[in-house]
């Protein structure tokens, strides 16, 4: 009788979820951290469930706004007319950020930008959503479409500002990839996030990103708050070849944040790593032929494969070589065995193993000789 056979092939020791083997902690209610390169999440605290994102937002009304200029929909130099709407709930008489438009007045694409990204004015967006869409509500809906197209499944957009909205909620996962998406789609356009002050009309504003000029490196992105939100931070920094991004949200106040944040970025570079555990093609061990004419054949991934975890835990990965039956005859490239990499506190993750090499079936003789042992063996 046949029996499955489980291969232990020690490659790598890595860790678990950062939070879980490392002692890492954060005091923000919602967490992520993540190498921008791989899109791997290197820690996450609450990060999966949705959540309201206040003036984060503004990074998918930016990202609507750089795709348009992008492919030519929009220039740098179109100009937007403020409504009163846009100046009444998105102006100084709104009591929110706003980047003091006066209603009537125009306003180019490029410096409604400036006025989005540096000095979080809803007023911008507001007159930006208006001029490319017609409405906001129907921006809004853009924006939800564009997020899901991207795979943001926990993104619901209702505004183009970030106010608060009871079905106005994006994952801090979500907000992670959206911002590895943004870095690397607009490289043209990404400077403006590290900008760290726009004047308009007559008034001043600096950039609200604590980590501009606080942390090495960090050139981004958006800070947000509300009542219902908390204060939260979406920011980037890049050192040597490796970009990290955070996410943090739900903070008690803007000291907070700002302490949480340079504590996360820090950390980021200091304490996490992108290890890479194997690559696409690697031969990684041989696994028996059932009634085969060569009693083995080598088993190889299709893929590369990477984890983010902490520095102090990259000895913890357990890989097994697994499979439940190698029948001749086998075909190169055919899939024979998974590679199961088994992470503590994580669901295990398994890689198709595929033959490298054509294993023809024994002969009549042969495989009745080869049963008869089998049976023998039990």
């Amino acid at each position: 009788m046949f029996r499955p056979f489980l291969l232990l092939s020690v490659c790598f020791s890595l860790a678990g979820p950062a939070y879980a083997q490392s002692g890492f902690q954060t005091e923000a209610p919602h967490a992520v951290i993540m190498d921008a390169e791989s899109g791997e999440v290197l820690f996450e605290k609450d990060a999966r469930d949705p959540m309201p994102p206040s003036s984060m937002t503004k990074i998918m009304t930016a990202d609507l706004v750089f795709a348009a200029l992008k492919d030519g929909t929009l220039t740098a130099d179109t100009e937007f007319k403020v409504s009163e709407d846009a100046w009444r709930r998105g102006g100084e008489k709104s009591g929110s950020s706003t980047m003091f438009l006066n209603v009537g007045s125009k306003a180019t694409v490029a410096d409604l930008l400036k006025g989005v990204i540096i000095q979080s004015g809803n007023d911008a967006c507001i007159v930006l959503a208006e001029g490319m869409a017609g409405s906001e509500d129907a921006f809004a809906q853009r924006m939800t479409e564009r997020a899901r197209s991207m795979g943001l499944t926990s993104a619901t957009f209702r505004n183009a500002t970030g106010w608060p909205h009871p079905e106005h909620e994006i994952s801090a996962f979500d907000l992670a990839r959206l911002a590895q998406s943004h870095i690397q789609n607009y490289p043209e356009f990404y400077p403006l996030y590290a900008e760290r002050s726009f004047t308009w009309n007559g008034i001043k504003q600096d950039n609200r990103n604590p980590l501009l000029g606080r942390v090495t490196g960090a050139d981004g992105m958006k800070t947000g708050a509300t009542e219902a939100a908390g204060y939260g931070l979406v920011g980037s920094a890049i050192r040597g070849n490796d970009r990290r991004i955070i996410v943090i949200n739900g903070l008690e106040s803007q000291g907070a944040r700002r302490d949480t944040a340079v504590k996360l970025m820090e950390a980021a570079f200091s304490q996490f790593r992108v290890y890479d555990l194997h690559a696409q093609g690697d031969v990684l061990g041989e696994i028996d032929v059932y009634m085969g004419k060569a009693p083995k054949v080598g088993v190889a991934l299709t893929q590369n494969i990477r984890k983010g975890l902490p520095v102090a835990d990259r000895n913890r990965v357990k890989s097994e070589i697994v499979y439940t039956s190698a029948k001749a005859p086998i075909a190169k490239g055919d899939v024979v065995a998974q590679l199961k990499i088994s992470l503590p506190e994580r669901p295990d993750v398994t890689y198709d193993l595929v033959a490298t090499d054509d294993i023809k079936r024994k002969g009549l003789v042969s495989r009745a000789w080869s049963g008869l042992l089998a049976n023998i063996r039990g």
